[in-house]
């Protein structure tokens, strides 16, 4: 199990590099969704598949021999629908349901307290009229990105919950979800790269949230590298791109750059 509080990162003195260019051949990519190749929305349903997004990750899924998976903290259910089921491989609840590239998956038993807490959530949030409640098979998130002046409040009650049941306290982008404690986006990379077709790859790993800092963690030990989204924090990652937008330009230039070299062979072994 990878630790967010024994992870080796810091906040670095200037601003993070952004990634060099991805040599498709070598490499497998790790993927978050939302605030990476999703922009945030005022409700998690709100964000859904986008022609773009699909494409690319069609291309990328092709290009990189199956080399491809996504980690998030949505259910795999959810994974598949924004991203038009164009990718395999996924984790998600940030690593307690795991999918392999295969189709076979692994999923942990919720914690006993997950009905509990999810209506204790939900009289919160009825109460204050603003917060959202998402219930998932793991774990139960209190969105507050409606109600941003809450967010102190909803912290101190995920707080005392995860301190009285033993559940894990994830914390995100105006989010605080109490999940089942087990494994991570970390794990999960892991796990995939002792698998085909990932296995004898460089792994990548791209995120924007506390929740991605595992992944980075795992990536860089397995001889890979991280890339934060979003404004520099204190990071694991070795490189950094500023939003969505960036992350999809970055993506499309890999699959541009690995067809100009595929024009450059082909056309080298055509005779004079």
């Amino acid at each position: 199990m990878y630790d967010l509080q024994a992870r080796s990162s810091h906040v670095p003195d200037e601003d993070l590099p952004p990634p060099p260019s991805l040599h498709l051949q070598t490499v497998a990519l790790f993927l978050d969704l939302d605030g990476t190749l999703a922009a945030f929305e005022s409700r998690p349903k709100m964000v859904g598949p986008t022609p773009r997004r699909t494409a690319l990750l069609q291309s990328l899924h092709a290009k990189l021999d199956g080399r491809l998976a996504i980690l998030s903290g949505r259910t795999l259910e959810d994974i598949d629908r924004i991203v038009d089921r164009s990718v395999p491989a996924a984790a998600g609840v940030h690593g307690l349901q795991r999918r392999s590239a295969d189709g076979g998956v692994v999923s942990q038993p919720p914690h006993p307290a997950i009905d509990a807490v999810e209506t204790k959530l939900r009289t919160f949030a009825d109460a204050a009229k603003g917060p959202l409640v998402e219930r998932k098979p793991q774990s139960v998130a209190l969105h507050y990105r409606n109600a941003p002046a809450l967010g102190d409040a909803a912290v101190a009650l995920t707080e005392a919950i995860a301190r009285r049941t033993g559940l894990v306290l994830q914390r995100g982008d105006m989010v605080a979800e109490l999940r089942t404690p087990g494994s991570n986006k970390g794990d999960a990379l892991a796990a995939f790269m002792t698998e085909a077709p990932f296995e004898t790859a460089t792994p990548v790993m791209v995120g924007d949230d506390l929740t991605d800092e595992t992944g980075f963690i795992v990536a860089k030990a397995l001889g890979g590298f991280g890339v934060l989204v979003g404004a520099l924090r204190e990071t694991g990652a070795r490189f950094r791109l500023d939003d969505v937008p960036a992350v999809l330009d970055w993506l499309e230039a890999a699959l541009a750059d690995r067809a100009a070299r595929s024009k450059v062979t082909e056309a080298s072994r055509c005779p004079a």
